[in-house]
């Protein structure tokens, strides 16, 4: 067997599903790449329970094959490559592999294919839908900090997909932050619904490309599919009903501050420096078109308040935040302007931008802190 390709090709491809690889297998097989050689090269990565493939295209291919490849015995080198062709040469006898390029060779032994896990195909009944890759790309994104991390709840651990005729609709939480993101460019025409774990999460935004169109999506009731471009990644969904998110989202939040973004998170990041270590709380005092934050630690006597521009003309009113949910959620808002949704002091807060994406409505909520005494 032999075949050529480009090392930049090889090198940007294999570094994309080899995030997918854990540093400890339960399999020792998982610690290898599945090179299936045909008039082109599939490359499979695994840690069992999510599958990444890419295709390549190759030059001057003799022969055909499957055979498992070292990750890092492959990377390694390669990382340290130059750009230029490389020429492999498969012995189909003992799988010993020469890697030939501009200025030398290497050799390693490959290993039998058999034993690598098979992916298995979806369930007859599976829901197919395709939508705008760079939709998907801003829904996972939008999400990712509020998943949860809870071994009790583990329906919470991931991001939920409530897919509509005419809409899909991003969701997570982890029970203190909430985000909510509609997008209404895609139409699915059919209803159902997944949680999609946050590793698989975290491989798909670093795979979507701006170049990337579309992304076809698959699922049935325990395993998904992405298919994006050059890339496939599968995965076991987290199984389980999601919470009833709507009910809440509190819908009589008629007190309404709109500040600037970017003010709001500056203000955030240096009043925060003098909250306590233990809470991170920072107060919010909002009185006509006037923002106070303020922060104390009375352990090591220190505190800071600042003032900031707002719109606001309704009740006054004082409400305590942890600062680091607060500037996560400000960070992931596309508008210059946001504008923070009250009821009183004790009830959820949303947030939302002054100005959406395209085909999208986004909505978060944070959930307040009962305050601290603040004395100044």
């Amino acid at each position: 067997m032999k075949f050529q390709v480009l090392s930049s090709d090889l090198m940007s491809h294999l570094s994309t599903i080899s995030r997918v690889l854990n540093n400890k297998n339960s399999m020792p097989i998982l610690e290898n790449f599945l090179f299936e050689l045909t008039d082109s090269l599939k490359v499979t990565a695994s840690d069992g329970d999510t599958t990444m493939i890419t295709t390549l295209k190759i030059e001057n291919v003799e022969g055909e094959g499957r055979f498992v490849v070292p990750a890092k015995t492959l990377l390694d080198p390669l990382k340290e490559m130059p750009q230029q062709m490389l020429t492999f040469t498969i012995d189909p006898q003992n799988l010993e592999i020469f890697v030939y390029y501009e200025n030398g060779k290497y050799n390693f032994i490959a290993g039998n294919a058999d034993e690598y896990p098979v992916l298995k195909d979806l369930e007859a009944d599976a829901h197919t839908f395709t939508m705008p890759a760079p939709a998907l790309l801003n829904g996972i994104s939008s999400c990712l900090f509020a998943v949860a991390d809870d071994e009790l709840r583990p329906v919470m651990n991931g991001i939920y997909f409530d897919v509509k005729p005419d809409t899909l609709t991003f969701v997570a939480s982890d029970s203190k932050k909430l985000v909510r993101l509609i997008n209404k460019s895609v139409s699915a025409g059919f209803e159902a619904s997944f949680i999609l774990p946050k590793k698989p999460a975290n491989l798909l935004r670093g795979t979507i490309a701006k170049d990337m169109e579309n992304a076809t999506i698959s699922f049935d009731s325990k395993s998904a599919r992405f298919q994006l471009g050059d890339y496939q990644t599968s995965c076991r969904l987290i199984e389980g009903r999601f919470p009833r998110y709507e009910s809440v989202i509190p819908k009589n939040n008629t007190n309404k501050l709109t500040i600037d973004r970017q003010d709001c998170i500056n203000t955030l990041r240096r009043i925060s420096v003098f909250s306590s270590q233990a809470t991170n709380q920072v107060k919010f005092e909002i009185d006509h078109n006037q923002l106070t934050v303020s922060a104390q630690d009375v352990d090591f006597s220190i505190s800071g308040v600042e003032k900031v521009t707002c719109s606001y003309e309704d009740t006054p009113m004082q409400i305590g935040f942890r600062a680091n949910f607060l500037i996560e959620i400000l960070n992931t808002m596309p508008s210059e302007n946001v504008e923070f949704q009250l009821s009183d002091s004790f009830r959820a807060c949303l947030i939302v931008p002054v100005e959406n994406n395209e085909n999208e409505d986004l909505l978060m909520l944070i959930m307040p802190m009962q305050l601290a005494d603040f004395n100044y």
